[in-house]
């Protein structure tokens, strides 16, 4: 499998698994009423409408707000897929896919709703994580792949170069 196929079927998993998760809270759970679900004593599913970028940063209910984070989020995408066509492992080119999948399913979300579909609730011992989905989680977990396989790459590099310099 091409780096490229590897990174759109990641891309398509995340997008399609984050989108029917949203449509399960919103309508099978019908989470917008309940508000709050107790899953576990550590986890909630708990209704949060996100009008604003990562944890509700720039949080606002403009129209235009809206459009402008819609408009660089299809920029990043956009980034993304450029580097998706050079990435040098299949690790990589799956975890760019991740994000960009990440980031669609936010995107899709802002033109149907304004606003992105949070629901995740982790807590525990009088500590809280801020309310996300598999979008954010898919976009966090994909930048930490690639900080590692960066890291490892590096490694191996420099591992390389040790390796002529005793020669």
């Amino acid at each position: 499998m091409t780096r490229e196929r590897l990174g759109a079927l990641a891309g398509l998993l995340v997008l399609v698994a984050d989108q029917a998760s949203k449509a399960w809270v919103l309508y099978g759970l019908n989470l917008p009423v309940r508000q709050d679900l107790r899953v576990f004593w550590w986890l909630n599913l708990t209704m949060v409408w996100n009008h604003g970028i990562t944890f509700g940063i720039l949080n606002g209910d403009s129209q235009i707000g809206t459009w402008i984070l819609i408009a660089v989020a299809l920029i990043v995408v956009a980034l993304l897929w450029a580097w998706l066509r050079r990435a040098e492992s299949l690790l990589a080119a799956a975890a760019l896919g991740a994000i960009a999948g990440g980031a669609v399913g936010n995107i899709l979300d802002r033109l149907r709703f304004g606003a992105v579909v949070d629901f995740i609730h982790a807590h525990a011992f009088g500590y809280s994580w801020y309310v996300f989905n598999l979008a954010d989680a898919a976009i966090v977990c994909g930048v930490g792949v690639l900080v590692l396989d960066g890291l490892r790459r590096r490694d191996r590099g420099a591992a390389g170069n040790k390796v002529q310099a005793d020669e």
